[in-house]
C-alpha cells in the first residue's frame, strides 16, 4: 500500500471531492522520505537560476520503495510537482530531478531523462531496485 489513508480522507475520496492540502499531507506523512527529497530539491532550484537540480544520493531499501511508490503514481507525481512548483524526472530508483516547470523541451531534461543517461545510471548494486 502506498498511502496510509485516514477515514476523513477515504470520505473525501468517496463524495468525488478530495482536498489537494489533505491528500498532500497524507504523502507527508506516508512517505516522508519522498516527500522530503522533492522538498529539498525544490528549495534547492529555487536558490538558483539553475536549470534543474538533483538527488543523487543512495537511499536505503525503504527510502527507495518511498521515492518509487511517489514517482510511479500519477496522482502523487503530479501533486508534489504542483505544490512545489517543480516538474519531476526520474532515472533511476534513487536520481530524482527537480526541474523549473516548462523545461521539458529544453537540452537539461532531454539530456536527464534520455536512453544514455538512464544506462549510465546503472550500477550492480541497484540491479534490484
Amino acid at each position: 500500500m502506498s498511502l496510509d489513508v485516514s477515514p476523513a480522507l477515504l470520505a473525501q475520496a468517496e463524495h468525488g471531492r478530495v482536498n489537494q492540502a489533505d491528500f498532500l499531507d497524507t504523502v507527508r506523512t506516508s512517505l516522508p522520505y519522498a516527500y522530503q527529497v522533492v522538498a529539498g530539491l525544490s528549495t534547492e532550484l529555487s536558490a538558483t537560476e539553475d536549470e534543474f537540480t538533483t538527488d543523487n544520493t543512495t537511499p536505503t531499501d525503504e527510502e527507495r520503495a518511498q521515492l518509487l511508490r511517489a514517482l510511479a503514481s500519477n496522482a502523487i507525481r503530479g501533486s508534489l510537482e504542483d505544490h512545489f512548483g517543480v516538474k519531476l524526472a526520474f532515472v533511476n530508483c534513487h536520481r530524482v530531478g527537480a526541474f523549473r516547470p516548462g523545461t521539458e523541451d529544453g537540452d537539461a531534461y532531454r539530456e536527464f531523462t534520455s536512453l544514455h543517461n538512464q544506462i549510465r545510471n546503472q550500477s550492480p548494486e541497484l540491479r534490484s531496485c
